[in-house]
């Protein structure tokens, strides 16, 4: 993302003044002020259009917001989720299902580990999970 800092748009206007002159630049200025406002209007048309239809997606400066911060996402999606298990005892910030998944069982969680012998790709040897390199 451009960091537009007040030197850098001093700069922006010098260039336009020098390249559009004062007497083309107050009407540039209009049209371009113009043409994000439609945009901007544009935006909030689809953003309320597809509210009406799927109500449960996120709003793009929420998006915005989580792009230029994931932690704050995973933070938001972890909260949802300790508030939403059921039996769920807090410990120190994390929920824990009646220790099923602290107890190290799999099945509790979801995840079911692939057989040892398998191997799914015959041309890539199997994944070593100690070495990142061989991955």
């Amino acid at each position: 993302m451009l960091g537009l800092s007040p030197l850098r748009l001093l700069i922006v206007g010098i260039v336009a003044l020098i390249v559009l002159g004062p007497d083309k630049l107050p009407q540039v200025a209009r049209q371009a002020g113009s043409l994000w406002h439609s945009l901007r209007t544009l935006q909030q048309r689809v953003e309320t259009e597809l509210r009406e239809v799927a109500p449960d997606l996120p709003r793009s400066s929420d998006l915005v917001r989580f792009a230029r911060s994931p932690v704050a996402l995973l933070n938001e999606l972890a909260d949802k989720a300790a508030a939403g298990t059921d039996g769920a005892v807090e410990a120190g910030g994390v929920a824990e299902t009646n220790g099923a998944a602290a107890a190290g069982d799999d099945a509790a969680v979801g995840y079911v580990p692939p057989d040892d012998d398998a191997v799914l790709d015959p041309e890539r040897p199997p994944v070593a999970w100690g070495d990142p390199t061989l991955n």
